[in-house]
């Protein structure tokens, strides 16, 4: 595609250098410019995308996208010096690809908790119905028979283009991708046309970044400016309540609430929640049925109800929506049952907010016989002020709590443990603390007696775990197997120092 072509939606502030040029393809990622490619310098966290312009060009790159033109220039390279290189890749990746979201019918999911579940469970229904669908986030990026690991719950936006682009190549008809507030602040969804948007809740987290609840309110709520078929919003949550109000007076096309407690345009009723799922009455526009899904959890309603009201708009027969959900017994790293045949159960959850961790413990209450073991932690560079939270409500829903590390990054993972103590310590409950990770398992799994639940959380569907400047290898479903392979050889034993809360 023509340079000039590709750039005509930037705000340039200085050019050197030709326009008229062929771009074979664009690219962030200094290592992985071709020949006559398009590099974009973008700052990042910890590199800066400016200190790489000369080996981008190295590498084949013909014209760069760039804050500050580099003093030393190299000749028949173009140089568009732009205010904010972020959002220029937006444009610049939807350009180059076409357009790829107006050749889809999109659907985007944005909020704290939810969002991996309500893309698998529409992809589900849509695939049921007989749709090619593509899916993007957390669990990873699903295009066709092509699945990569996901580095972002939402790609940076020459990824994200890239991947649209892919989907529209094999006849894809829908994309339902997981909407980050870090890609929304960032600018990584630029261009991209929703026919959908969903607003699952808002809790605390990503204050790191954020700073404030407003501004990580404010992220999300940029979504709904992207949409042009319809707006489905979480009635029972203050933000959902707050952003109703908010598209009702500034958006013209349809916004509907869900809930279970408020008046909202679709309601669930007559609730009843097992151990193997929930059935509830949805009524609304035009609907009035009772749905089953093998996932329990009040959540679980909630995540259900957006996925069969955004189908519904999508015009997916009842009888399609009912039969998908009724197959639906998991999502992966969700309330996930490990399959250990011991006469105690094990599940993991990927739950790393306060919210996320209330939820999925208050829900193995209801159908727990006997102790609740709780392994977890927090992950190092991420929001700090969370970890205490997050020890109060393990120490309250939980007979045992063993804290341990998560992803510490480059955090110290004995101090991400101690910022989380004052939190359990507050609570009447016995705790352990074990740092690593994979003892932290071994010690629950030779605690667990009969009846006994183990809930492992914060890593869920993960199979790495980020230590410092390393990435390793961290199934936990093959090492809880691994684990009760090696108890049956060589015994149970105990380990770590524990301690006895008491309140105040």
């Amino acid at each position: 595609m023509n340079l000039k072509d590709i750039i005509k939606e930037l705000d340039i502030e200085l050019y050197i250098g030709s326009l008229e040029k062929e771009i074979s393809d664009i690219t962030y990622d200094s290592r992985e410019a071709m020949q006559n490619s398009l590099f974009v310098a973008i700052r990042g966290y910890s590199v800066d995308g400016h200190d790489y312009i000369d080996l981008a060009i190295k590498k084949g790159a013909i014209a760069v996208v760039c804050e500050v033109i580099p003093e030393i220039k190299v000749e028949g390279v173009t140089y568009i010096q732009v205010k904010d290189s972020r959002m220029a890749q937006g444009f610049i990746a939807n350009k180059f690809f076409k357009e790829p979201s107006k050749r889809l019918s999109l659907i985007g999911i944005t909020g704290t908790n939810g969002k991996t579940s309500v893309v698998y469970i529409i992809s589900r229904i849509l695939e049921k119905w007989g749709k090619k669908t593509g899916n993007i986030g957390t669990l990873g990026n699903y295009i066709g028979e092509n699945f990569t690991e996901a580095k972002n719950t939402t790609p940076e936006a020459i990824d994200l283009q890239r991947m649209l682009s892919q989907m529209v190549e094999q006849d894809i008809e829908y994309g339902v991708m997981e909407v980050s507030s870090h890609s929304l602040s960032l600018n990584r969804v630029v261009g991209n046309n929703y026919s959908i948007g969903i607003f699952t809740n808002l809790s605390q987290d990503h204050l790191d970044f954020h700073l404030t609840k407003e501004n990580y309110f404010q992220a999300k709520s940029k979504l709904f400016n992207l949409t042009h078929k319809a707006n489905i919003i979480n009635g029972d949550d203050p933000y959902g309540i707050r952003l109703i109000e908010k598209l009702k007076k500034h958006r013209d096309i349809p916004t509907y609430s869900y809930g279970i407690t408020n008046k909202c345009d679709f309601l669930a009723k007559d609730i009843h929640i097992d151990n193997k799922g929930l059935s509830f009455l949805l009524e609304g526009e035009n609907i009035k049925e009772n749905f089953r899904i093998g996932i329990p959890g009040i959540f679980s309603v909630y995540n259900a109800m957006a996925s069969i009201i955004s189908c519904y708009i999508e015009q997916v027969p009842i009888d399609i929506i009912k039969g998908a959900l009724k197959e639906i017994k998991a999502v992966p790293g969700r309330l996930e049952v490990v399959d250990t045949n011991t006469p105690y159960s094990v599940i993991i959850d990927y739950a790393h907010t306060p919210d996320g961790l209330e939820n999925v413990l208050k829900t193995i209450k209801t159908f727990s016989k006997n102790r609740l073991i709780l392994v977890f932690g927090c992950g190092g560079d991420r929001d700090k002020t969370k970890r205490p939270i997050m020890g109060e409500i393990g120490a309250r829903y939980s007979d045992f709590v063993i804290v341990t590390s998560d992803n510490p990054r480059s955090e110290d993972p004995h101090s991400i443990i101690e910022d989380i103590l004052p939190g359990v310590e507050g609570g009447n409950c016995p705790y352990k603390i074990i740092e690593n990770r994979r003892e932290a398992i071994r010690e629950a799994l030779s605690m667990g007696k009969k009846d006994d639940i183990i809930l492992i959380a914060g890593k869920g569907h993960e199979t790495y775990q980020i230590l410092k400047d390393k990435t390793i290898p961290f199934n936990e479903k093959e090492i809880i197997k691994e684990i009760l392979e090696e108890d049956e050889k060589n015994g149970k034993y105990d380990t770590g120092r524990s301690k006895k809360c008491s309140k105040g």
